[in-house]
């Protein structure tokens, strides 16, 4: 597997450990909507995550993987548990604000971006992490066990067949993604850590789907089905002998284009801040909701992050129109409700078409995140250059 690490002159490098380097992010054919829904959440952890529905056998959990693959390493210290992020004192665990409060010295190291898999079997005290009454009771100690939202703080936490896990264990992860922050508290005992990370499921809607309540926590929602162009599918073929055949060398012929993706990546983390939207933007972003009768106001806000991650991904300072159309594709697909004698959800490509409709944008260009010519060789950092160019 090959880890992202930032060098001393700030150059993106990718290092490799004794494991099998995994499928590159950039080498995936096709799935433009998956691929652009990760990226950007990538860019913008607090957009809410993503979910993944289609059949089997579409890069669900190859992208998901790949992605964090490209993330740039993590400044924790080095003796927390948790991944606190030392320049944000305001998130810190529990043990963190002791240490400083007695003025303890701590060492900072740099660490991979985490990624997380968390099994369909998982109970609610593997996720959020358990106290040890029996020993705060007999000695007077608080000790916390680690969850998995522990395990992927600051990093990316995947869901294969989120469909499947319990209700009570997804609401839980979809409260913390919200909040940013886990508590467990137990007969007056009290614990928190902070619990940012990007969530991605993956479900196969044949296997049954999520309570609509679910599906709203969700932010964004790509549908994807297999690719039905021959040329596509013959690539596909082709990159996956290739790969199976010498993982390690396939990985090393990506790798330019997976380092100038993970580079736009955090420069579009730095610029965020930055992107300004007006009011008109949030004029627009409700009128397109309240047309398409959306319920809530959820999607409204994600709307807005997406299209600021969108700006930011381009390197640009100011959302435009075209931002907030794209951010549409994947924020209403799961909220967007026919009659009760017709299919459940409106397809994508209708959706773009009522987009294009009522914003005035191009939500058809196909000019999107990770997308490119196969036969220009045109891949998506590429693509991120062509982009703040136009």
């Amino acid at each position: 597997m090959f880890l992202t690490i930032i060098g001393k002159n700030g150059d993106f490098l990718f290092k490799m450990i004794n494991m099998t380097a995994i499928y590159p992010f950039t080498a995936v054919v096709g799935q433009e909507r998956m691929k652009r829904a990760l990226v950007l959440n990538a860019v913008n952890p607090r957009i809410g995550g993503v979910l993944i529905r289609g059949e089997r056998g579409t890069a669900k959990s190859t992208a998901a993987r790949a992605l964090a693959a490209l993330l740039p390493t993590v400044e924790t210290f080095s003796d927390c548990r948790f991944g606190c992020d030392p320049n944000q004192p305001a998130t810190w665990c529990t043990e963190c604000r002791e240490k400083s409060n007695n003025g303890d010295q701590r060492k900072v190291e740099m660490l991979p971006t985490p990624f997380v898999n968390l099994p369909v079997s998982a109970t609610e005290d593997r996720v959020v992490g358990t106290l040890d009454i029996e020993k705060a009771i007999q000695k007077g100690e608080r000790h916390f066990e680690p969850g998995v939202l522990a395990d992927a703080n600051r990093g990316l936490l995947y869901i294969d067949e989120v469909n499947l896990l319990d209700d009570h264990v997804v609401d839980l992860l979809l409260d913390s993604a919200a909040m940013g922050m886990n508590i467990v508290e137990r007969e007056s005992i009290s614990f928190s850590h902070p619990s940012r990370f990007i969530l991605v499921g993956t479900m196969n809607p044949e296997e049954g789907d999520l309570r609509p309540q679910l599906l709203d926590r969700f932010a964004l929602s790509v549908d994807i089905r297999g690719i039905q162009e021959t040329h596509e599918r013959v690539l596909i073929m082709e990159r996956h002998l290739a790969y199976e055949e010498d993982p390690e060398s396939f990985r090393e012929q990506w790798l330019p284009k997976e380092q100038e993706l993970s580079k736009q990546i955090t420069q579009a983390r730095k610029l965020l801040p930055n992107v300004q939207y007006s009011s008109k933007n949030m004029v627009d972003i409700a009128k397109l909701s309240t047309s398409l009768q959306v319920d809530g106001h959820r999607s409204d806000l994600v709307i807005l992050k997406t299209a600021r991650a969108h700006a930011a991904f381009e390197s640009r300072k100011a959302i435009t129109g075209r931002d907030i159309s794209l951010a549409a594709e994947l924020a209403y697909p799961h909220r967007i409700k026919r009659g009760p004698f017709q299919q459940s959800e409106i397809s994508a490509e209708e959706l773009s078409e009522k987009i294009e409709e009522l914003a005035g944008g191009s939500a058809d260009d196909e000019s999107e995140v990770g997308e490119g010519s196969e036969q220009s060789g045109t891949e998506i950092g590429e693509n991120g250059d062509k982009k703040k160019q136009s």
